[in-house]
């Protein structure tokens, strides 16, 4: 086995192959049109693999994240979602924040009908902690739902 690895021509080993960023980053979440704009559906993502920092100690957090949203006329690109998501690595923010951000900048990028965001973070000293924020579009029945999903959110 050769003990010096640039006469291999590695070509990913060692280099990027999509920007990383130090912090939390909204800029590169990214929108396509949704070519069903008449039907009302589910999309949904899990981010099993979530870290994000602790504000006040540092420490890292980890979580898993569910985003569900009804679409209108954009979609969230999924790549896209990943690297911003992976952008709250280094960031410090208490997990009720974090999930409500994640949904503002959602709703931002796509208006969508409706969306939430749930956060189960793993346990830190003993407590669990599972923020839920959601939001309808005002003036639809999609904002009438959830007021309803949030009332009966468990």
């Amino acid at each position: 086995m050769s003990t010096d690895r640039k006469k291999d021509n590695l070509q990913a080993l060692g280099r990027l192959s999509e920007p990383t960023y130090a912090d939390y980053n909204p800029s590169v979440l990214e929108a396509f049109e949704n070519l069903h704009k008449d039907n009302d559906y589910w999309v949904r993502f899990n981010c099993p693999e979530f870290t994000t920092l602790c504000p006040i100690t540092g420490q890292p957090d980890f979580a898993e994240i569910r985003i569900s949203y009804v679409p209108a006329d954009k979609m969230v690109e999924s790549k896209s979602l990943k690297l911003y998501l992976f952008s709250f690595r280094n960031h410090g923010d208490f997990h009720e924040d974090t999930v409500n951000t994640i949904m503002k900048d959602l709703i931002k990028l796509m208006d969508p009908k409706y969306i939430e965001v749930t956060g189960l973070f793993t346990p830190r000293g003993g407590i669990s902690i599972y923020p839920f924020a959601n939001y309808g579009r005002k003036g639809t029945k999609w904002e009438e739902f959830a007021e309803k999903r949030f009332l009966a959110h468990e």
